[in-house]
């Protein structure tokens, strides 16, 4: 093999390595979120961490981050606002990528 080879097969590992983190780290946000969302509900405990699996899976339906959105927007019951999980959203995600990051490392 080349060294030109061998450095495209580390970009691909790289890479692959990458969105791995990425999408794990997009799915501990979801958690995170699901727990908050589940503690506004008045949940804990089991029933939260169930609800939080429940807000995991609802990010397959699309590329975006949306699909969660309202699902916590319906299941809130318009005491939160859309808006209001998306700025809780945006708090959680760093918190969440460091979480993945530290538990890689």
């Amino acid at each position: 093999m080349t060294t030109f080879d061998d450095r495209e097969q580390a970009f691909e590992a790289k890479f692959a390595h990458d969105e791995e983190m990425q999408f794990n780290a997009q799915a501990r946000c979801n958690k995170l979120l699901g727990l908050w969302a589940a503690e506004k509900m008045g949940k804990s405990g089991t029933q939260a961490e169930d609800y939080a699996k429940t807000v995991v899976t609802a990010d397959i339906e699309e590329a975006d981050h949306e699909d969660v959105v309202r699902k916590l927007t319906a299941d809130l019951q318009g005491n939160v606002t859309s808006e209001e999980i998306r700025k809780k959203r945006a708090v959680l995600l760093p918190e969440a990528k460091a979480q993945v990051l530290s538990e890689a490392g």
